[in-house]
């Protein structure tokens, strides 16, 4: 079957079986920031944003996203590189592995919640899969990386 769609912002085409996941797909067109850790929907590695929505891509039939857009950490790489950096300044990007998801779903967080507090940070980051660190870090660069986008906003 053929499917079409949107990719980053490209429109593409596909020929795909129908057990095909979105995550074999996308990596097939060259998307390698989106990974699987799991394959049981468990560690958020394979987030990716389904129509501005985040799903586990290892969890949808890529047939759903016909006619839809689609958008991996590629798309975002300046929306993800400022906040990437508030990560890196704590520490809590060890090895790397879990960074894109985790990246992915903090962004997600952010265009919900411009200000969320301690407790639904918490709850964003439970959905991702961290082997390295005790998430400490991860909470640390959020709330940081908030409060110099809330002093950037004043000073404008």
């Amino acid at each position: 079957m053929t499917i079409q769609f949107t990719l980053n912002h490209k429109k593409v085409s596909a020929e795909i079986s129908p057990d095909t996941v979105l995550y074999d797909l996308v990596r097939s067109l060259g998307c390698a920031s989106v990974k699987c850790g799991c394959e049981t929907s468990n560690c958020g590695l394979c987030t990716v944003f389904l129509d501005d929505v985040p799903v586990l891509s290892c969890s949808v039939l890529a047939a759903r996203a016909d006619g839809r857009c689609v958008t991996t950490l590629e798309g975002l790489q300046q929306e993800a590189a400022e906040f990437g950096a508030f990560i890196a300044d704590q520490g809590a990007e060890q090895c790397g592995f879990c960074n894109p998801g985790f990246i992915m779903n903090a962004l997600a967080l952010f265009r919900q919640n411009p200000d969320p507090g301690e407790d639904e940070i918490k709850e964003y980051l439970a959905g991702n899969l961290c082997r390295c660190s005790g998430y400490e870090g991860q909470l640390r660069g959020i709330q940081n990386f908030l409060a110099w986008k809330k002093q950037k906003e004043v000073a404008q």
